[in-house]
């Protein structure tokens, strides 16, 4: 009985989302003609916090955010599953970094480009330094620029060493950077299992198997805007600062605080 409720869950979670982003890919091109005098980046990610609550809604997922979301400059996170933008930009209007091969991805690459999205090949270091232009582009118009600096997901129990390559531009100009942490509770399941998306996991089986949870809640714990000219030392210190905004979820009740520290 269990299997067959999450099916048809799946299945009607699975139409809901296929309907909302199809208006929204539309809006989004509807937009890019009425609003063309309006930065890119702006609109974009206008678009993206206007989209996500309905997006949200479809796959059973609500946010809790703590901690002051930031106005402006640069934004950094632990990287846990392909939620982890739709449960930012329920705080602010952002736009994201992404591994380049995203923009090739069927229907979700539509959707990064509706939202702005910046991509970045890290094995090519010349694509890296390329970037910097785009980056202050965005600061300019005083629009979030998100990135997962980890340069990979994880299980949500950890939160990896930080490149700090992609943060040169912040050392470089002085920008703010906010730490965030980002951790799940899921109902039925398992953060590891169910939300996260790593090692070798394929994203339709995964996608289809997470739209039949009953309810997903996801914690925002936004930290203190951080300045330092040297990138390696930034990149240490916004570390430790995430780490640290993952500690209260320790001091939680116990089943909360499991599934959000420990991923199950």
């Amino acid at each position: 009985m269990n299997y067959l409720r999450s099916l048809l869950r799946s299945a009607w979670r699975l139409g809901a989302f296929l309907g909302v982003i199809s208006l929204a890919l539309l809006h989004a091109a509807w937009l890019a003609r009425a609003e063309r005098r309006l930065p890119r980046t702006t609109r974009c990610a206008r678009w993206s916090h206007r989209w996500s609550p309905r997006v949200r809604r479809c796959l059973g997922v609500t946010v809790e955010l703590r901690g002051r979301a930031p106005d402006g400059g640069m934004l950094i996170c632990n990287h846990v599953s392909y939620l982890d933008m739709l449960a930012l930009t329920a705080a602010t209007e952002m736009v994201f970094l992404s591994k380049a091969e995203v923009r090739r991805w069927p229907l979700l690459g539509q959707i990064a480009h509706a939202g702005g999205m910046l991509f970045v090949n890290r094995e090519r270091r010349a694509d890296v330094a390329d970037l910097g232009p785009a980056f202050e582009s965005v600061i300019e118009e005083g629009v979030v620029l998100t990135m997962f600096p980890e340069g990979t997901s994880t299980g949500g129990d950890r939160v990896l060493p930080f490149h700090s390559s992609l943060l040169a531009p912040a050392a470089q100009h002085g920008w703010a950077v906010t730490p965030a942490w980002i951790g799940y509770e899921v109902e039925g399941g398992s953060v590891e299992n169910d939300v996260a998306y790593w090692r070798d996991m394929t994203f339709l089986p995964h996608f289809l198997n997470l739209l039949g949870k009953r309810r997903i809640h996801a914690v925002v714990h936004f930290g203190e805007p951080v300045r330092n000219s040297d990138r390696k030392a930034l990149a240490r210190e916004l570390h430790r600062a995430v780490i640290s905004l993952s500690q209260p979820c320790q001091e939680a009740p116990a089943v909360a605080g499991a599934a959000l520290c420990a991923g199950d």
